[in-house]
Formats: structure tokens, C-alpha cells, sequence
């Protein structure tokens, strides 16, 4: 209904574009703010291609997809310079998670080594009608000085998934797939939650020499 939207397009000199999937939606959003009919487009964020130019996201992410935008915008880390957004709380906390912590896992890690995370604050679901069954937060990730990590970035990621997908092992086990003699190295006996991001950079620089 453009409760964004009527804010985030009142400065002057921005480039702004709304994206909405939701054809009704977009329908209202042009009869609404006429003037702002060239900037609304209907398609699927997820499938949209980023202008080639440093570029912000900032919505109200639908709470099913909410971790497939924060993957979107990890492949466009070399445009995107912010993302402020309204998730699901549990979310949130999972992405600002920091090593040690039960929620700390794919997400936190993949973003934490690109973006400086601050979980802004929570919402009752009191300020929603109707209210949803789950608590909101609202996240800001600030690109950081990473340009690209010191390690091959797809064994990187590759790592990281096949780490956390199996957490409960320790990393001896769970990442035995990654070379036929899996040569040891003393982070390899611990669990993934125990690992900060330099050290799984460390741990994919080992795989990449005993590949």
C-alpha cells in the first residue's frame, strides 16, 4: 500500500525504484503516486537485475522468501551497499549471531564477511492487523571493506553450507567430501558454530592446498 514507498521517494536526486510482484499491488501503487508510475515495476525481486551502480535495498521482506533476498543481495555485494529491512525476528537474530551462539550459522557467516550487521530493534505483533504469529525485527547491513576474501570465495561458500548443514559434527566429519585424505588441521575438531569468519577462510585456504 506504499507505507514505504511515500518516504523513501520523497528526497530529491535519488534513483528510486519500487519492485512488486503483486499485480493488484502495483495497480494501486501507480494510481496512488502518479508521479512515481516510471519507478514501479512488477516482477519478482528475486529475479530482478540489479542496475549496474552502487544501489541500496530497503522493503518490508516477505518473511518466506526473507532468506533468499539476503542471498540475492550476497551475489550483487559489489552493488549493494546497504539493505535495511523488516524480518522475521528469528531471522535477525540468526544473521547479527556472532560465533558460539546456537543461531549462528550459514547466514551469519556468509553475510558477516560482506556486510557490518546492526539488528536495530524488535516489533510487537501488536502493531499488525491483523497481528502474525511471530515477532518482527528490523536489520541494517552496511557494506563493509571486503572486496574479496582471502581464499577461493565459491569453496568458501561451499564450505560454510556443508559445514552448518551437518552442525551437530565436528568439522573432521562433516567436511570429509572436500578432499579424498582429509589432512588435518586443528580447526577441523571443532563444530561449525565455534568458528569465527577468518577462521573459515584459514580452514578453506587448508582445502585449497590438500585438494
Amino acid at each position: 500500500m506504499g507505507i514505504l514507498t511515500q518516504f523513501i521517494s520523497l528526497p530529491r536526486g535519488i534513483d528510486f525504484t519500487a519492485i512488486e510482484l503483486d499485480a493488484d499491488s502495483v495497480a494501486y501503487l501507480k494510481s496512488e503516486f502518479p508521479g512515481l508510475a516510471q519507478n514501479i515495476i512488477h516482477a519478482d525481486f528475486l529475479n530482478y537485475d540489479f542496475p549496474g551502480k552502487p544501489t541500496s535495498v530497503i522493503g518490508n521482506f516477505p518473511y518466506n522468501i526473507s532468506s533468499q533476498i539476503f542471498f540475492k543481495i550476497l551475489e550483487n555485494r559489489h552493488l549493494v551497499l546497504e539493505a535495511t529491512g523488516m524480518i522475521q525476528k528469528e531471522v535477525a537474530q540468526r544473521i547479527a549471531a556472532k560465533p558460539g551462539s546456537k543461531t549462528y550459522g550459514i547466514l551469519s557467516v556468509l553475510l558477516q564477511a560482506y556486510y557490518n550487521i546492526e539488528y536495530l530493534f524488535s516489533i510487537n505483533p501488536t502493531v499488525f492487523k491483523p497481528p502474525p504469529k511471530v515477532m518482527s525485527a528490523v536489520i541494517r547491513l552496511t557494506r563493509n571493506h571486503t572486496v574479496k576474501l582471502d581464499c577461493d570465495e565459491a569453496l568458501f561458500f561451499k564450505l560454510v553450507k556443508t559445514a552448518f548443514n551437518q552442525r551437530r559434527k565436528v568439522l573432521h566429519n562433516s567436511l570429509k567430501s572436500f578432499v579424498t585424505q582429509n589432512a588435518g588441521h586443528p580447526l577441523l575438531n571443532k563444530r561449525p558454530e565455534q568458528l569465527n569468519i577468518n577462521e573459515f577462510v584459514s580452514l578453506t585456504q587448508h582445502f585449497q592446498v590438500n585438494q
